[in-house]
């Protein structure tokens, strides 16, 4: 008997019905008793016919209370579906058989259940745990009824992988059967993986069908079939499963918590390698219970209305656009690949890359670095790497990693650049979220890959010593490799231009790392943006001071190096290292970030007269990652007093979109044409790019259509041939970014001006929505900026939406102590300059030592990490400086 009702279980839905059994655990001419929960007769009483059905099966030690959110917002969707969710024989609610109820034998008692439903298509599989590999078996027995196939944390077990450490626990037979059957220790556990905790409610929900040892007897028999090894007698089972989903030619969404114990990313990575056209979500943060620790139901519905049932697909109201969703998909006949410029250089012996030693200089020159990239191709050729696998290069900026990229470009591996500026946390998630087949690093990122079981197979950049070898897993080695490709040809250079690339990353700035995955005909388009941009002709020489533009120099001819400093924290550039790098090579070009400038100036008095000189010809000084004021460029105007200061405007998904020169800034600060809002002027967009704005409405969302008219404030809309392909295995931020037809979602919130001109008022997360309206940070913080005494600002909103106060928090010069509310007169200040110069009405004003940043950029500001902070502070907390951080409700970008 089923007890009940259970927390968000409608009356409606549960029901049991008798099948007749035809699997071999079971006599002939056995029926079974089932528990289901169903819909059907909800949408039957309003007359609704559903679209199809969501055959959803729970794994073990669940029922099918797991796919209670996924039955709710189909049953209310507006264009529903019906959703079958199971109970498995001897799980759940469903009958105890007292027979032993192997994979085959599951598989075959869904197909008898669908049988007596009289399930007709379209069909989508949903399956969870080990319902994964049985929903995947009706799946491929019922292939005529079968329209697409859900997967959230599963595996079909691939060989060589061995068991998860929790299962191994669970079938030890000191443990199997206290832990499955005579205690629900199983089961408590099992609970205790949601992230955050189960409410009691919820908990008790899932405990009631296994409240007796008689009653958890299939727990531990579901445990028992686990095919762990080729003899087990559910191995051939799995091993059909397995092999079979490789001729699925339906839609596959996998959706992925990967803090599960359980099934960790590895068994994700071998479901994409059978299932290659699915689409992945990674649920950063979330675990193996991925429905309760994440919102499914929501892209799955999503995901039937685009994949599944398109042909109910409306057409997009019309809008700014150009043709097509993303214009590097046409075929451009003048496409030149990354690596052309290296190729025609291959006789030159003038230096093509430089590494700033403790020592001095070490020189490679274009000849040596095309000879070197052929060999170190060949290499990896010879050790396995093929086109399509993903190679993560955790190795600093310099000669090794610019080796290394061309060499995996012309493999056509997809090179995989999470660099250390993500901090340790972020650099883990961004390699374990990529899945690379291969891992080349120095000694520090091999310790860190061995220590917290980063995926791929190790390949040292350095020779670490046989003992340190065996200690790290390294299989191969650089120089190892360098050694064995001279011997041997070189590879034959891919030629799909459409083919994936790189994986490069997001700073995190705004949420965890996103990657962003660019095809060679991309990143082709992004070198020739760069170039046209500012005239960057081959015999151009230039310093990388920003690391993601170290991998440009080769593909446009350019001599590169990267002065000495710490990759990671860019505010570590000294003005005597940039001056070094810049008379190593006579550089004529400067890329640097916004931080890494501020720590030139700050060190600039240190210069000597040859440094001075060497930096007095540089004619081009680019700065991105973040706006430079007007008065911060004036300064390094005098450090480079013949160089254009030029600060590009773009993101990792899109590097340049619009650009902007110092007159140009000073010329928009005087003029009339800025229009409302204000902010941040980044110039006109680049040759190739195109932009427009989204409005907003009374809630702070984007929801308008697109314009390209002067002062209308919105969401920033980016489209360009070197805009990316799409997010890495992050489908639901994809799509989200995609969904204005034709353009790119960039998150930022910004307005054209009457002449054309871009202007970045700050990010669509950060937002304020008071009571007067919606408010954009920037404006208001240059105004808090210009009052003596103060540094860096920050505003951000306290208090719920629709009512925010704003609240703005400064650093101070010199430099607060602690974090406080502010002096008295510098608040009185602060609120007259943004009152004058906004409108807006400070609610307080509060001081720190330093704003929380990024570490890549070190000036992308935590507004949201600060909004949680002020709430915290001002509503009577501690008053620390430490910044959590804070999950925005209103992410743009998923």
């Amino acid at each position: 008997m089923v007890a009940g009702p259970w927390p968000g279980v409608r009356a409606a839905w549960p029901r049991t019905l008798d099948v007749p059994s035809t699997a071999g655990a079971s006599a002939p001419g056995s029926v079974h008793r089932w528990h289901v929960l169903d819909n059907a007769a909800e949408l039957a009483a309003r007359g609704v016919a559903p679209a199809g059905t969501l055959l959803c099966v729970h794994g073990n030690p669940t029922w099918s209370y797991l796919w209670r959110g996924l039955l709710a917002a189909a049953s209310d969707a507006e264009r529903p579906w019906r959703v079958v969710a199971v109970d498995q024989l001897d799980m759940g609610f469903s009958e105890r058989t007292g027979a032993f109820r192997r994979l085959g034998d599951r598989i075959t008692d869904l197909g008898d259940l669908t049988d007596a439903l009289g399930l007709e298509g379209p069909v989508v599989t949903v399956g969870h745990d080990w319902g994964g590999a049985v929903s995947l078996g009706w799946a491929l027995r019922h292939r005529g009824s079968l329209a697409g196939v859900v997967l959230t944390n599963t595996a079909v077990h691939p060989a060589g992988f061995g068991l998860p450490p929790a299962l191994r626990v669970a079938l030890h037979p000191a443990v199997h059967g206290w832990g499955t059957t005579s205690t629900a220790a199983f089961l408590r556990v099992t609970h205790g993986l949601a992230r955050p905790r189960l409410a009691d409610a919820v908990r008790a929900a899932y405990l009631a069908p296994y409240a007796t040892a008689a009653r958890r007897a299939g727990i531990g028999n579901f445990v028992a079939d686990i095919p762990a090894a080729p003899g087990h007698p559910s191995w051939p089972a799995l091993e059909d499963v397995a092999e079979g989903i490789r001729a699925l030619d339906v839609p596959a969404l996998l959706l992925w918590g990967p803090k599960d114990p359980v099934f960790s990313d590895r068994y994700l990575r071998d479901l994409i390698d059978r299932l290659p056209a699915a689409d992945v979500h990674r649920f950063e943060g979330a675990g193996h219970l991925l429905a309760e620790d994440r919102d499914i139901a929501a892209p799955v519905l999503a995901w039937l209305g685009d994949s599944v049932d398109a042909t109910e697909a409306v057409a997009p109201p019309e809008a700014v656009a150009p043709s097509g969703t993303n214009p590097t998909t046409a075929r451009d006949a003048s496409y030149r690949p990354l690596g052309a410029e290296l190729d025609a250089r291959r006789g030159d012996a003038s230096p093509a890359v430089v590494d700033m030693l403790d020592a001095g200089t070490r020189n490679l020159s274009w000849s040596e670095l095309a000879e070197r990239v052929d060999a170190l191709a060949a290499g990896l050729e010879s050790i396995g790497v093929r086109r399509g696998d993903r190679v993560s290069l955790l190795v600093p900026p310099g000669i090794e990693l610019t080796t290394l990229i061309y060499a995996c470009l012309r493999l056509g591996a997809v090179i995989v650049v999470a660099d250390a500026g993500l901090g340790t946390a972020g650099l883990g998630r961004a390699v374990v979220g990529a899945g690379p087949d291969y891992l080349i690093g120095i000694d520090r990122a091999l310790v860190g890959a061995r220590l917290l079981g980063w995926p791929g197979e190790r390949i040292a950049a350095t020779e670490p010593g046989a003992v340190r070898r065996r200690a790290l897993g390294v299989r191969h080695t650089v120089p190892g490799l360098l050694d064995a490709g001279r011997s041997l040809p070189a590879p034959e250079t891919p030629h799909d231009p459409d083919a994936d690339a790189a994986v490069l990353f997001t700073s995190g700035s705004t949420g965890p790392a996103k990657g962003v995955v660019y095809t060679h005909r991309q990143l082709a388009a992004m070198r020739d943006a760069v170039r046209e941009t500012y005239g960057l002709l081959p015999g151009s020489a230039l310093v990388a001071g920003f690391a993601p533009f170290a991998l440009l120099g080769p593909a446009l001819g350019a001599t590169s190096v990267t002065p000495a400093m710490d990759p990671t924290s860019p505010k570590t550039l000294t003005a005597a290292a940039l001056a070094d790098a810049a008379t190593a090579i006579d550089a004529g070009v400067v890329f640097a970030s916004p931080a890494a400038l501020a720590s030139v100036l700050a060190t600039a008095a240190g210069l000597d007269e040859p440094g001075r000189a060497a930096l007095a010809r540089v004619s081009l000084l680019l700065s991105a990652g973040a706006p430079l004021s007007e008065p911060l460029l004036a300064r390094v105007q005098t450090l480079v007093p013949a160089a254009r200061l030029h600060t590009p405007y773009g993101m990792t998904e899109a590097l340049p979109v619009a650009d902007i020169d110092l007159a140009g800034i000073r010329a928009a600060a005087g003029s009339d044409a800025a229009g409302a809002g204000n902010g941040v002027c980044v110039g006109r967009p680049v040759p190739g790019a195109r932009v427009a704005v989204a409005p907003l409405d009374a809630d702070g969302a984007a929801t308008g259509r697109p314009s390209t008219g002067p002062g209308v404030s919105g969401e920033i809309l980016v489209s360009a041939p070197h805009l990316m392909d799409r997010y890495d295995r992050l489908w639901i931020t994809g799509r989200h970014a995609a969904s204005v037809p034709g353009w790119h979602r960039t998150g930022d919130v910004g307005h054209l001006d009457a002449e054309g001109r871009l202007w970045v008022e700050g990010r669509l997360a950060h937002t304020l929505t008071t009571s007067g309206g919606v408010r954009t940070p920037v404006a208001s913080e240059q105004a808090a900026e210009t009052v003596p005494g103060t540094g860096r600002a920050a505003v951000v909103g306290v208090g719920p939406a629709g009512a925010q106060l704003p609240v703005v928090v400064l650093e101070t010069v010199p430099r607060a102590r602690r974090a406080a509310p502010a002096e008295a007169a510098l608040a009185t200040g602060v609120r007259a300059a943004v009152a004058a110069s906004t409108g807006v009405a400070v609610a307080a004003v509060l001081v720190v030592p330093e704003l929380p940043t990024d570490v890549r950029h070190n000036s992308k500001i935590d507004r949201a990490a600060l909004s949680g902070w002020a709430e915290r502070v001002l509503g009577g907390g501690r008053f620390d400086a430490r910044f959590r951080v804070h999950s925005p409700t209103r992410d743009p970008r998923p």
